[in-house]
């Protein structure tokens, strides 16, 4: 335990430069997109003279440095600004969208490896049978097909035609009431109180864009899957447990699979990290209040505070996804805990 915990102390210590670049990228960045985030403050009705308060008001008429030094203190007392286009504290929005993000991409990813992995490992034991060849089809069409044209198909084809889906408006129907927040993931608040009526509602809601999202990430993690299943399938170690009378399933699960988890994990915590930032198309089509959506309005209008707050969350969320990886990777082989340095 030791050693492992050095190796956590020391991957978020390694993480300390990397937020404070992105912090700084993201705040160069910024600065450079085109408008005027106080004259959007202020209203299309604004004068010059009420534009330039505003822009005193937020600090934009300091140098950039300054800017960068107050920009630094606010997050040391972990304030993330005030969003220009909502008035809201950025931290409050980001606490309320972020959850909804978090939930449907958990939900996405639930459903892409309940069918993915075992297909990749189908695959991997049948090459050239109909079962890899169904895996190459989804592969091929999880990679082709855009996310918002199989959004708008599912939606026309269970919403409009076949009227068993729910209205693509958002978390919950409109009969429905918000469960009392714990969590901020629906599921887990509507259990917790015992709401099973809106627990099935949340769930209801949650199928279309989860499938959607599920379709887009399968192809990855089954191709990786299959990959990874093939080389272990033909190691030295494979052969040996065969050639002493191992039962086939013990060498398959025991021996094969637990290795190709490796880069399976790898891959899942990539698709996790890039979904999560750019499923915005999904949740524009499902009107799903994420934090995609939040980004992109906040990037037309120029409000730096959210973009920035946006970024960095990102990159909070990366660097822990990394840190879980590796302990991930200790509980798959321990050798990575004793050499992870």
């Amino acid at each position: 335990m030791g050693t492992r915990g050095t190796a956590v102390g020391l991957r978020i210590a390694q993480a300390v430069p990397v937020l404070f670049g992105v912090v700084l990228i993201s705040f160069i960045l910024t600065r450079a997109l085109p408008g005027d985030p106080a004259a959007q403050f202020a209203g299309a009705m604004a004068t010059p003279d009420s534009i330039e308060e505003v822009r005193r008001a937020l600090g934009l008429d300091q140098p950039l440095i300054r800017q960068f030094w107050l920009y630094l203190g606010q997050l040391a007392q972990g304030d993330l600004g005030q969003s220009v286009s909502t008035g809201q504290p950025v931290i409050a929005e980001l606490a309320k969208r972020l959850p909804a993000s978090l939930e449907l991409t958990f939900f996405a990813l639930i459903l892409s490896c309940g069918v993915a992995i075992p297909l990749g490992v189908l695959a991997a034991t049948r090459p050239g049978s109909w079962v890899d060849q169904l895996c190459r089809l989804l592969v091929t069409a999880g990679v082709s097909l855009p996310t918002f044209f199989t959004g708008i198909l599912l939606v026309y084809v269970f919403y409009y035609l076949l009227g068993i889906a729910p209205s693509p408006l958002g978390r919950l129907d409109f009969v429905y009431l918000d469960p009392p927040h714990v969590t901020g993931f629906f599921l887990i608040d509507a259990a917790l109180a015992g709401d099973a009526e809106t627990w099935f509602g949340a769930l209801k809601q949650l199928i279309l864009p989860g499938i959607t999202l599920a379709l887009f990430t399968l192809a990855p993690i089954a191709r990786m899957t299959r990959a990874a299943m093939l080389s272990a399938l033909s190691a030295d170690y494979v052969r040996t447990a065969r050639a002493a009378g191992l039962a086939p399933r013990k060498v398959l699960y025991g021996y094969a699979f637990r290795n190709a988890l490796l880069p399976v994990v790898t891959t899942l915590g990539m698709v996790f990290s890039f979904v999560l930032g750019a499923n915005v198309l999904v949740e524009k089509v499902f009107s799903w209040p994420g934090i995609g959506s939040y980004a992109v309005e906040a990037l037309v209008v120029s409000d730096y505070a959210a973009v920035q707050g946006f970024v960095l969350s990102m990159a909070l969320l990366f660097v822990l996804l990394n840190l879980v990886i590796d302990l991930t990777y200790s509980v798959i082989d321990p050798r990575f805990g004793t050499s992870a340095k």
